[in-house]
């Protein structure tokens, strides 16, 4: 039985659920496992799916004769679309539920995933990740959403957590197989191999998942979509969160976008599934953002981002030698550090929006693949102009960014908390 309506306000355009109450998912309760798997399985597919030419660059270039920054649009133009069209898909996951939303981003998003092989040209290529693209968005804000409304409030990191972790599993696994299957058969088989495999994905999903019991649909009503888009977008900790996942994902796009350039370029000439490989560093990622709940349990959420952008920031720096074993532990760095923040920053929008919080969650990752598609290009760019130090020193301009947004952060809570004081000294007297 859903529970009845506690007399909160309800906002025109947003769900109108509450908060998880006692019969919500957690760890040990019915249902908590089944939604953990479903979900994992989405944020594999998600990943898989988004980035599934980006270890293929090199091999996109020579088939279509183009440069590293013609044929990172590919990656670019599937990210961009997502950015912009997270926002409409999220209002109408208010309206037709957050579970309906998902299950049809994942069947069209798969659907075009196995048509992509087939695109006869680079511009073929580049329009189908961009519907691609679009198909994904209604996947990663409903998502968040649904864990804010299904799961209880202290379970909520921990979950996240572990949809994250579905995104870096499948960040490794898609781009190992399409390495290694380009390398055997051709980039165009690599693509086929991730659409198979995200349809396998899509199928868990849609078997596990279980119904939602605390949305409340609301009606479609683009004023008060807009109003709850213009408070989230005034709320200052939410511009900051927002700021801090689209700084984190333009180093991550920045790397892993030419990181397959630069190690198929002298010294290293390496193979294409070899390259794909290198990706099993996505494993790090994988316990980051699964550990970040414990994590800002012991530090708090800031300290955890500023643990986050350290080991960012010196994965950077190290993979600047030109030692294969330095640049790799430069990357395992590198994604501990952007899974950990992203996993922090992400869980943190959604306990922070009391209302709206498909739209929250949407901002976010608007401004988080936003993010990608510009270090994607910025770091192709420049890796073509001055080469890798060029493409780190983007991502370093990125992570001060995140040290400066979460340092004003630390500045403005303590502020807040000296105002309050001569506030609380009265009431208590």
């Amino acid at each position: 039985m859903p529970p009845a309506h506690t007399g909160a306000p309800v906002i025109p355009g947003a769900s109108t659920a509450s908060f998880p109450g006692p019969e919500a998912l957690s760890p040990g309760r019915p249902g908590y496992r089944r939604m953990s798997l479903a979900l994992f399985a989405a944020g594999l597919a998600t990943f898989a799916l988004l980035y599934s030419t980006q270890a293929l660059l090199p091999a996109v270039s020579a088939g279509f004769g183009v440069t590293a920054g013609q044929a990172s649009w590919t990656v670019s133009a599937a990210t961009g679309a997502l950015a912009l069209s997270v926002l409409p898909l999220s209002a109408l996951s208010e309206r037709f539920g957050r579970t309906r939303m998902m299950s049809w981003s994942m069947v069209i998003a798969v659907c075009v995933g196995l048509l992509v092989p087939f695109a006869p040209s680079l511009e073929w290529l580049v329009v189908l990740r961009a519907v691609q693209g679009a198909a994904i968005a209604g996947i990663p804000a409903s998502a968040m959403a649904y864990l804010a409304e299904e799961v209880r409030p202290r379970a909520l990191v921990g979950a996240i957590g572990l949809f994250v972790a579905g995104n870096s599993i499948g960040g490794m696994s898609g781009r190992i197989v399409t390495g290694w299957a380009a390398q055997l058969w051709g980039w165009r088989a690599g693509l086929l191999t991730v659409g198979l495999m995200a349809l396998a994905c899509a199928v868990a999903f849609l078997v596990l998942l279980p119904r939602a019991r605390f949305f409340r649909p609301a009606s479609l009503n683009p004023r008060a979509v807009g109003r709850t888009v213009a408070g989230h977008l005034r709320d200052p900790l939410l511009l900051r969160l927002y700021g801090i996942g689209a700084l984190f994902m333009t180093v991550f796009g920045a790397v892993y976008t030419v990181i397959g350039y630069r190690l198929v370029d002298e010294p290293f000439s390496l193979g294409q599934g070899v390259i794909g490989s290198v990706f099993l560093v996505y494993l790090v990622g994988t316990v980051s953002s699964a550990a970040a709940g414990r994590l800002v349990a012991r530090t708090g959420r800031r300290g955890a981002l500023y643990l986050a952008v350290t080991t960012t920031a010196l994965g950077l720096l190290l993979s600047l030698a030109d030692s294969l074993a330095a640049i790799l532990a430069g990357l395992v760095l590198i994604t501990a550090g952007f899974f950990a923040g992203h996993a922090v920053a992400s869980a943190a929008v959604s306990r922070t929006a009391k209302s709206g919080r498909a739209q929250a969650s949407a901002l976010y990752q608007s401004a988080y693949y936003l993010g990608s598609s510009a270090g994607g290009t910025l770091g192709a760019l420049a890796y073509h102009a001055s080469g890798w130090a060029a493409t780190v020193g983007i991502a370093l301009l990125a992570v001060v960014g995140v040290a400066s947004i979460t340092l004003y952060g630390s500045h403005a809570a303590r502020a807040e908390r000296a105002r309050q004081l001569p506030h609380r000294a009265a009431t208590a007297r």
